[in-house]
């Protein structure tokens, strides 16, 4: 079993394709004030992720006590480490590759960002 079953299970697809928006939508109520998404978005959305992750692979495969310092790695799937980047709608523009307010410092960390391990891109349109 890997990573790649969240792929080609055919079971595991057609639940993901009735849970996952179910789940997203809930995610961006509870982040949303005023009519406007917040953007702890992320965090539900990833958390919905590894559990997924932790629900097809077991808890034993899946690593979430990785420090919040880490710049990249969200989870760890079969000791693997991956990134999780969501999105909704259906441009693919707006994928945060560091999480700082600091415009020079993103800026220097997109010009020399290159990849350490797999990212987990989901997108809902």
């Amino acid at each position: 079993m890997n990573i790649t079953d969240l792929f080609t299970d055919q079971k595991t697809i057609a639940k993901i394709q009735v849970r996952l928006p179910e789940l997203f939508h809930i995610a961006e109520v509870e982040s949303s004030r005023a009519g406007k998404i917040g953007m702890e978005v992320g965090s539900a959305r990833e958390r919905i992720l590894i559990a997924l992750l932790i629900y097809k692979f077991g808890e034993a495969n899946v690593e979430t006590e990785i420090p919040i310092t880490e710049p990249e790695v969200d989870v760890k799937v079969f000791g693997l480490p991956i990134s999780i980047k969501t999105i909704t709608g259906r441009k693919l523009n707006g994928v945060k590759l560091i999480w700082t307010v600091d415009a020079e410092q993103a800026l220097k960390f997109s010009q020399e960002y290159n990849p350490r391990c797999d990212i987990l891109l989901a997108q809902m349109n």
